[in-house]
């Protein structure tokens, strides 16, 4: 079966406490692992940015603030690792070294951050070389990647495929304060790059985009590649 590494973002799986997808996301997991490896790397999303805000505000340095984000996207990867009950392996690992032990159980295998100044992204771009993966995807808010913000660029346009060096060319200034949320950051884009793992990113508001991403190999994302073009039965 191919490995998969997902990066599903906390502001995907975890918008607000209240308004969670992870029953939904548990749900879609649980029937994509049975015909796929799957590791999961989970963001914190706003509850992660709201603990780094009041970190700040009391006189923390950006290390500490960071150290507090790690912290809730472990919580976020328990939530979800509960959720998918005997799918999953039980403890959330705390390192990709750890994670790789894991996958022989055959489970799932859910993590979070690592480390200070780290993003999950780059956290699971790592995990996916590690691991040995056919791709990674990310879950994230936007629906792909574009040539700008589109939030503030009118004249932005999404890119369907891509190779990793333009990739690169996009996201290389990316912020590395506690908190910063881009659609991919420049370390993961490096990491990237060096594999040779193919990247998929995909908006994960709708839990049944991934699967039907995966398994049909349907989606409107983007799909970041070595050579800037799809290789034949990748999705």
């Amino acid at each position: 079966m191919k490995k998969v590494v997902l990066s599903l973002g906390g502001s995907v799986l975890v918008p607000t406490l209240e308004g969670n997808r992870v029953a939904a996301y548990a749900d879609v997991l649980s029937r994509i692992s049975r015909r796929m490896h799957l590791f999961v790397v989970v963001g914190g999303g706003g509850e992660a940015r709201r603990y780094i805000s009041a970190a700040r505000e009391i006189g923390l340095d950006e290390a500490l603030a960071d150290e507090i984000g790690i912290l809730v996207t472990r919580l976020n990867a328990t939530l979800l690792a509960g959720a998918l009950g005997d799918a999953a392996v039980p403890v959330i690992a705390a390192s990709q070294a750890e994670a790789c032990a894991a996958a022989a159980a055959g489970k799932i295998v859910v993590m979070g951050g690592v480390t200070p100044a780290q993003t999950t992204d780059a956290v699971a771009a790592v995990l996916a070389e590690r691991a040995g993966a056919d791709l990674m995807v990310n879950l994230t808010s936007v629906d792909g990647i574009y040539t700008a913000d589109p939030k503030t660029d009118p004249g932005a346009r999404k890119l369907d495929v891509i190779s990793a060096d333009q990739l690169l060319g996009i996201v290389g200034n990316a912020s590395f304060a506690a908190g910063a949320n881009t659609v991919i950051d420049a370390v993961a884009a490096r990491v990237v790059k060096r594999s040779g793992i193919p990247l998929l990113v995909i908006d994960g508001s709708d839990p049944a985009g991934l699967e039907d991403a995966l398994l049909a190999g349907r989606h409107s994302g983007s799909l970041v590649t070595a050579t800037g073009k799809k290789p034949a039965g990748l999705l």
